[in-house]
């Protein structure tokens, strides 16, 4: 290392000997770098994730539930006063959905039928033929499948519901199952997440998601109000979904999965809290809803957003709301922070179905146009709120009206999913199970007219109480004179007898 330059006297020219690149620390090191390149570039570079296809259910006609039914069912099954059976009505009504949602068959019953084999019987009933459609459409066996994954909120029977899933289609004795419970409106995109890491690291496989909701075991029995809400809000659903990594998919393929980001609030008292499952006082059991369920709900919205917003906004937006940040913070915390604009890189928003008071203030919150909320209002009021399945239902119903282009990009839930290869009609000849009206004529005045229909209802129903009643006056007053001629009939008779025995 002392000769590392020899200068030549006449020209004083310097000569870079080669002894450094004959170092042993020298060659170790550039070693351990180029290993390190090679392992960023090949090894850490997960293949790319494609979702291939998906089906949703739609329940046969004879399970829908008009308004009528369930209000009549409700009041027989829970005897309960007219004040509760308007409170329903109302939270009917406001909650944006038609009459042509579903309930499974447990619960058209009088009294509903809440047995575990009921909710198992559902379960069948939701998932094998959502299963069997998805298997049909992509041509593959249930043998080809390396990961299932099922996630239902409210039912967690043993063996599992993976488990029947597995049983049922005699899939392979290798394949990854797994049963998610639990987690609500979010487990279908959880699962999505979920999925997304097991094809990281398991190559050249298949991965299906089951999404579900069974009611049967979820009916609330009781006279809670806040706890009644859930009755009338969750309705009969189901999505399949199937992703994988293999290349040979490519021209398959519906979508490729950009992002997953999943936001966790339950570390927060009031968070944990605001949809809980317990007893009311007389021992039924059933979600009861705080009233702060809606300001939590906005509150995760906008950290899942601040979060994906961060990888996927372009800079002029990310610098844009890290100044009114600032401004907030140290010129005037009065300013409301400034609002990212997705549409610059998201074209399409599957919103959650819970009722269209949170939809239509999502949207406003998020400054969304009414085109970028129709297939969240138009999903909720043809099918209901199907808790994670919703989201699959909101991205047929923008494919059935051929609103998804190629290369534009769909936001649903924190999945970010990249259009590659959009073929419409997903229902294939049942587009017409959504109406085709406008919203501003259909989903916008159907609760006025749902209103009016039952104020008509009510008013013809106490109408017909008057007229029955006065009958019923009626025919008591006429019977009372019958009887009271009757018996001067028998005093006259009595008489007559008497005077001929006097007679005699």
């Amino acid at each position: 290392m002392d000769h590392l330059f020899k200068f030549n006297h006449n020209n004083f020219t310097p000569t870079f000997h080669t002894t450094i690149l004959q170092e042993p620390i020298f060659l170790a090191l550039f070693a351990v770098g180029f290993f390190l390149v090679l392992k960023t570039y090949f090894i850490s570079s997960s293949p790319p994730i494609y979702l291939v296809d998906y089906s949703c259910l739609k329940p046969p006609n004879h399970l829908r539930v008009p308004f009528s039914s369930f209000l009549e069912h409700s009041r027989i099954v829970h005897s309960l006063d007219q004040q509760s059976v308007d409170f329903l009505s109302k939270v009917l009504v406001s909650s944006g959905q038609s009459q042509r949602t579903y309930i499974p068959p447990s619960l058209h019953y009088i009294p509903p039928r809440s047995t575990h084999e009921d909710a198992i019987k559902e379960a069948q009933t939701v998932l094998f033929p959502v299963f069997e459609d998805l298997l049909t459409k992509t041509q593959l066996s249930p043998r080809e499948i390396d990961i299932i994954i099922v996630n239902c909120s409210g039912f967690c029977p043993f063996p599992s519901l993976s488990a029947i899933i597995v049983n049922r289609f005699s899939m392979r004795e290798d394949v990854k199952s797994f049963n998610i419970s639990g987690m609500g409106c979010s487990a279908s995109a959880l699962a999505v997440d979920m999925a997304q890491n097991l094809l990281k690291v398991h190559n050249n496989s298949n991965a299906v998601i089951l999404s579900t909701e069974i009611l049967s075991n979820g009916w609330y029995a009781g006279k809670d109000r806040s706890m009644m809400i859930l009755n009338c809000l969750f309705r009969s659903g189901s999505a399949a979904i199937l992703m994988t990594n293999k290349t040979s998919a490519k021209r398959i393929l519906k979508y490729r999965l950009l992002y997953a980001q999943r936001t966790q609030g339950t570390f927060d008292d009031i968070s944990y809290n605001s949809a809980i499952r317990e007893e009311d006082s007389e021992g039924f059991t059933g979600v009861t809803l705080k009233k702060d369920v809606l300001h939590v709900a906005g509150e995760l919205l906008r950290a899942n957003f601040q979060v994906l917003g961060s990888s996927i906004l372009p800079l002029e937006e990310k610098i844009r709301y890290e100044f009114s940040i600032v401004r907030r913070k140290f010129i005037d915390k009065s300013i409301e922070l400034y609002v990212p604009n997705f549409r610059k890189v998201i074209q399409h928003y599957c919103l959650p179905t819970s009722v269209k008071s949170v939809i239509m203030e999502i949207g406003k919150k998020m400054k969304l146009k009414e085109e970028d909320i129709e297939a969240a209002l138009m999903t909720l009021h043809r099918f209901g709120n199907h808790s994670s399945s919703s989201l699959w239902y909101e991205l047929a119903y923008m494919e059935g009206r051929e609103r998804v282009k190629q290369g534009e990009r769909v936001l649903g839930w924190g999945v970010d999913l990249n259009v590659q290869v959009c073929r419409p009609e997903p229902w294939g000849s049942g587009q017409h199970w959504y109406q085709s009206r406008r919203l501003d004529e259909g989903t916008m005045t159907a609760s006025n007219n749902n209103i009016g229909k039952l104020r008509r209802t009510k008013e013809n129903c106490l109408g017909t109480r008057q007229r029955l009643n006065f009958k019923r006056n009626s025919w008591s007053e006429d019977r009372r004179e019958i009887l009271s001629r009757f018996e001067n009939l028998n005093i006259d008779r009595r008489r007559v007898n008497l005077g001929g025995k006097d007679m005699v």
